[in-house]
């Protein structure tokens, strides 16, 4: 096959070189909600055409290269004295997958352990172009299902006005569960 960024001939979807060369994370920051930090790994503009793939054939092959780049390299590095849960955000497969499962589940370490299906939307509102108050007049109406960790960390592949993220993690709250940071791929303000 042929690399997707050059062209060249790859056993991969992103050739290695590419992926040193194009897809090195920079860590950007942000809160939600007043204290709760939120970390995306990529420019949006850096990544647009990559993100997209995520309701194609290839977008698992293409999550799952940007995961272990960015949010395996993360837990690698993470140090933390408790361990904690990391929730993918409504990790329900589309496609034949979920790419916030796939994501989510590079996070699996000795201090993070991947839940899958305890934070699921009841409201399938398509939230892309969409203004805050039009995201928060539709909002996810997320279920828990019940995980042991209080701590928890909240993935998903971008973060644009951060109501989905916040959402979230009032629910968890609701339910004695404290959000320590959220883990985007992108942030759209970081274009």
């Amino acid at each position: 096959m042929r690399c997707m960024m050059c062209e060249r001939f790859s056993l991969s979807h992103i050739c290695s070189s590419c992926q040193e060369s194009l897809l090195t994370p920079t860590l950007h920051k942000r809160k939600i909600m007043g204290s709760i930090p939120v970390y995306s790994f990529f420019p949006y503009n850096d990544i647009e055409p990559l993100l997209l793939t995520k309701h194609t054939d290839i977008g698992y092959y293409i999550y799952t290269i940007l995961a272990k780049r960015s949010l395996g390299a993360f837990a690698r590095e993470w140090a933390y004295e408790n361990r904690v849960a990391s929730i993918g955000i409504d990790d329900h497969a589309n496609s034949g997958y979920s790419h916030t499962a796939v994501l989510n589940g590079a996070l699996k370490s000795l201090n993070i352990m991947p839940y899958y299906g305890k934070l699921r939307a009841a409201q399938h509102y398509k939230y892309a172009g969409k203004s805050v108050e039009e995201r928060l007049m539709n909002p996810r109406q997320f279920h828990y299902k019940p995980f042991a960790e209080n701590e928890v960390i909240l993935v998903d592949d971008i973060v644009t006005t951060g109501t989905t993220l916040g959402e979230a993690s009032e629910v968890l709250h609701a339910q004695g569960k404290k959000v320590i940071l959220c883990l985007t791929l992108s942030d759209a303000e970081n274009k």
